[in-house]
């Protein structure tokens, strides 16, 4: 060669470009990127055509339920034949306290004291009456009585006897009837429903 490129010596110069690392780094970083995307695309479409994470929510949600259905009842409710009621009547009317207490009477209910409320509720119960009774009522005779009165609001004092007081206010009309007591005292009884997840 001649000129400008004319060779003195014993050495050729080098006629290539010398390699950068940074292209080579760059390349291979994308080169994994595309396989990574393309290995999670293909677990994508498996699991859209085999159906694979209902099979796992559904095995999740079996996992979740209980092996076995309830076999007892959710309260272990009283009988009335079991329950002593005191009447009281809280209202100006006449008469309310006694006739209630003929109806509990009735279905079964053993009745104790029957009369006017004392000082502390007397025309002071503004719904339709009041519950009374022992701590110990509240899991037990309270929702059983509560099934005859609807509306009626538990309250514990500090008594240590099992009787419970049935205390009318001024917004009481009527005990339920016999059938919409009965009801509400089925769905007292119902045992604890199977969640959803588990059908």
């Amino acid at each position: 060669m001649g000129g400008k490129y004319r060779i003195t010596g014993d050495k050729y110069p080098r006629m290539r470009r010398p390699r950068h690392r940074r292209t080579l780094v760059l390349a291979s970083i994308a080169s994994v990127a595309a396989l990574g995307l393309a290995g999670w695309g293909t677990m994508q479409l498996i699991d859209v055509f085999t159906g694979g994470d209902k099979q796992a929510n559904a095995a999740d949600r079996r996992a979740d339920c209980p092996t076995s259905k309830p076999s007892t009842p959710a309260r272990a409710l009283p009988a009335p034949a079991k329950i002593t009621v005191n009447v009281y009547n809280a209202t100006p009317r006449g008469g309310l306290a006694k006739a209630a207490a003929d109806e509990l009477k009735k279905r079964g209910f053993r009745i104790g004291k029957v009369g006017n409320a004392s000082a502390e509720y007397d025309k002071k119960v503004p719904g339709p009456g009041v519950l009374l009774g022992a701590p110990t009522a509240t899991n037990g005779t309270f929702p059983v009585l509560g099934a005859q009165l609807p509306g009626a609001t538990p309250k514990t004092d500090a008594r240590k006897t099992a009787d419970v007081d049935l205390i009318l206010g001024t917004a009481f009309k009527k005990l339920n009837t016999p059938k919409e007591a009965a009801a509400a005292l089925a769905a007292l009884n119902k045992p604890a429903p199977t969640p959803s997840s588990c059908r």
